[in-house]
Parts: C-alpha cells; structure tokens; sequence
C-alpha cells in the first residue's frame, strides 16, 4: 500500500519538525553516547584495577599468614566491621550463576584478571564473575546469601533496593583451599548498565517533542490561516471579480501577498469596468452608422448592387452582436449558490422531449455543486443544443469523483474531424452551414468552465457520435 504524503501545510510542518527533531536527537545521543562510553568504559576499568590491587593485597596478606590462623584473623575483621567486601575461606570452589552478558561487565572482568594474574603469581586458579543476590552463593554451594543473618553479609554486598550485580573472585591457593571474595563495585558503576537511552530519558524525549510539535501546530495555523483566506478569496474572484478587499496580516511574507493580490483584483475590476463601457460605447456608435448605411443602400437602384451592400451590412452587424454577446456571455455577473444540476438537466430536456425523447438524463440524482446557475445552465444548454440539432439525440452520464463532477454528453451524429477538434471553440469557427449560431458557443462555454475551475473536452466516441466532457470541481474547503 503506497503510503500518501500529507497535503496540508500544517501537517506537512509538523511532519517535518518532527522528523528534524528525531533526526537531530539521534545525531547528538549517537555523539553523546559515543563519547559518554568511552569515559564509562576507561572509568569501569580503572575501577576494576583498583578494586583488583585490594584484592590481591588481601590474598596476599592472607597467604602471609599460618593457615591455621586465617580464619581467626578472618573473624576478628568481621567482628570489628568488616571491611569493604565479603572474604571467606572454602573447601570447593562455589557455582556461580552468571549475570547477562554486556561490554561493562566484559570489561570489568578482565581489567580485574589482568591485574590478578599480574599481581598472584603461585595461585594455581583465578575465576571472576558477576552474580545476583538473590543467586550468590556463600561459604557453600548450597547456601544463598538471602539463607545467612542480616548482619554476616547484606551490609556489603546488597544495596536495596537497587540489588546490583556482585563480582565474586575465587582464588585457589592451594588443593582444596579456595579464598573467595565478593564485592559491589563503586558508584557509577554499581548496576553495569549499559542502556543507550533509559526511560526516563525517553520519557523527556516524548514529552519535549510533543511540546514542540503542539508549538509548532499552533504557530503554523496561526500563520495558514491568512493563506488560506487568500487562497479562498483567489478561487472566489476565478467565479466573480466583485470580492471584498482581504484584511492585510499575518507574517510579512503573507501582508505583502495579501497586499499585492488586492492591488491584482483591484486592477482586473477596473479592467472588467473599462471593457464594459468600451464595448457598450462601440455598440451605441455602431448601431447609428449601420441603420444609416441600411438607408442609403435602399436608395441604391442597382438591385445587385443593393444585395451585395445589405449582405456586407448583415455580416458586420453579426460580428458586432457576436463580439458582444462573447463580452456579456463570459462575464459572470451572479452570487455563487448551490446548484441543482438534476432539476436544471430536467429542465432543458423537457423543451427537446415534446414530441419524442431527445434527451435521456442518468437516472440517479446529482449532488449539488458550488458554482453560478445561469452560466451553468447557460454551459449545458448549449451543448445539449449542438447535440440535437447536430446529433438527433443526446445521452447524460454522470461520474462523481472524490475532487470533481463529470458530466458526459454524448450524441449520436457524425462527429467532428480530428484535425478541427480544437478550432470549434476559436470565435467564429463553424462547422456546419446553417445560420442559427456565431461559432462562439463552445468557446463561451468552455470559458466558464474555467471560471469555475472546471474544463471543458470534447473527443469522437468510439461508438460514434461526439462527446463532450463537462468536469466542474465540488467546492474546495478552505
């Protein structure tokens, strides 16, 4: 399923924003956890070290010693606090559930045998390991810890209730003599955790991010909304220049749009004005010299030459109602409504459909659109027209897409040649030898089409006869 990219400004931002944010995060605790490792590494190892020169001081001093009197001194040091890890002397050497796997606990295991075996050299085996508490053996092999008095050993090596790992380091010094030796590392690296991000930090993560996408999603529709006003207001002037001037505000860039496209409409209106009273002018002055000329021509006494000086008369006069009929056909001079285009369909077949069906309509109903409903009625009325004057009959289709109506009309004449499928909507272009139209009803047509934002294409069917695609987009919400 291919995945569809948001279109909106505001969620495209905030889909941006928050992949810099995740990028960015990722970039600086790549660079951070590197470099706070590394510290956390060499740190652990020197830890380790010194934690692995006491012990060997320990064997040492212990060796040094009447074997008799090991577990005597051992116990006067119990017995006067202990010291900082729990030693004791074993017969076998103790199973030890290991702890998981990580790179501080490799780390820290073998900075502490390098230094023993550096260190021990007459022992005759080191073992370093980390276990549980809840796991560690002592003093025997089926003796837990949890199993001995508070006091023998859970000051030293349990710290609740955190419960860290314990190194255990059991040496042989000699067969079946085992000095075994437990201890908690130093802070920080009591737990040997080795998380990249904990959850505490990716809690502050998500929190810190979606403050900045809520910010974000505020100040990105709060800066949209004058777009969005000037777009609504673009589509509004493509059906009707008579707009409102736009309020001026917002971020610089917006004013400055905002600023500029009132100047446009201002400019266009003045324009509209202008052709309005040019071409009203052009018809008053017109219509006086050509009722003139209509006159002296009746005077003429050659009957040819009165003809052919009518006929010249009648041609100018038609190209001067058909230059302002295109003027007045193409201003839309109507409020925006919906339009039922089911009752206007109906009512232009009727007027075909007296004596015989000329006209079939789709059966289902159409939803309304947004639009002007005489410049519609005027689109459909022409080209059901051509339809049946040049096809005899007419059939609707209707498609309803997810951004736009589509309405197919199709006759059932001979169609138009490929080659002149674009020169019918040129002013004045006509095909056919009749005298009932100017050749501009296509073009009329197609021009409010594209007031509308909609398109108007005409193609030869298949099956014979001429189509005629009317595509009228459903109003966009703004």
């Amino acid at each position: 399923m291919k995945l569809k990219w948001p279109n909106s400004l505001v969620a495209r931002t905030l889909l941006l924003t928050l992949l810099a944010v995740l990028v960015a995060q990722g970039i600086a605790t790549s660079i951070w956890y590197s470099q706070y490792k590394q510290r956390e590494y060499e740190g652990i190892r020197s830890a380790s070290e010194s934690m692995a020169n006491m012990f060997a001081s320990t064997v040492t001093f212990f060796q040094s010693l009447p074997k008799e009197y090991r577990h005597i001194v051992l116990d006067q040091i119990r017995n006067m606090g202990g010291t900082r890890f729990f030693v004791s002397f074993n017969e076998e050497r103790l199973s030890i559930d290991p702890v998981a796997e990580s790179r501080l606990k490799r780390i820290s295991i073998d900075a502490v045998e390098q230094v023993l075996d550096n260190k021990l050299r007459k022992v005759q085996q080191i073992d370093v390991e980390f276990s549980r508490p809840d796991t560690l053996r002592i003093l025997k092999n089926d003796i837990l810890l949890s199993d001995l008095p508070r006091s023998w050993a859970h000051h030293t090596l349990t710290l609740e209730p955190l419960n860290p790992p314990i190194l255990v380091v059991q040496i042989e010094l000699a067969t079946n003599q085992w000095l075994y030796i437990a201890a908690l590392l130093p802070a920080p690296y009591i737990s040997l955790d080795d998380t990249i991000i904990g959850s505490d930090q990716m809690v502050f993560l998500a929190f810190s991010t979606t403050l900045l996408l809520l910010l974000t999603y505020l100040l990105v529709r709060r800066q949209v909304r004058p777009l969005k006003r000037l777009a609504k207001a673009a589509n509004d002037m493509s059906i009707d220049a008579e707009q409102s001037p736009l309020a001026e505000e917002g971020a610089s860039e917006l004013v400055t749009a905002t600023r500029a496209f009132n100047r446009m409409q201002s400019r266009i209106n003045r324009y509209i004005t202008d052709r309005e009273h040019l071409f009203s002018a052009i018809s008053h002055d017109l219509k006086t010299p050509i009722t003139r000329l209509r006159i002296r021509a009746e005077l003429l006494e050659n009957d040819q030459k009165r003809f052919k000086f009518n006929r010249d008369l009648d041609e100018l006069e038609m190209m001067v109602k058909g230059a302002l009929q295109c003027v007045r056909e193409t201003d839309l001079h109507e409020n925006n409504t919906q339009v039922d285009l089911t009752d206007m369909l109906a009512s232009i077949a009727e007027s075909h459909n007296q004596e015989s069906t000329k006209v079939f309509l789709p059966d289902k109903p159409i939803l309304p659109i947004w639009g002007k409903p005489l410049a519609m009625k005027r689109v459909l009325t022409n080209l059901i027209d051509n339809g049946v004057r040049y096809g005899r009959r007419v059939h609707v289709f209707v498609y309803d897409h997810e951004d736009r109506l589509e309405l197919t009309i199709q006759d059932e004449g001979q169609g138009i040649p490929e080659s002149k499928l674009d020169l019918v909507f040129e002013p004045y272009y006509r095909l056919a030898n009749d005298k009932d139209g100017h050749g501009l009803g296509l073009g009329i047509s197609r021009n409010i089409l594209h007031a509308h934002g909609g398109d108007l294409i005409i193609y030869n069917s298949l099956n014979g006869g001429l189509e005629a695609k009317v595509l009228i987009p459903h109003d966009p919400e703004f």
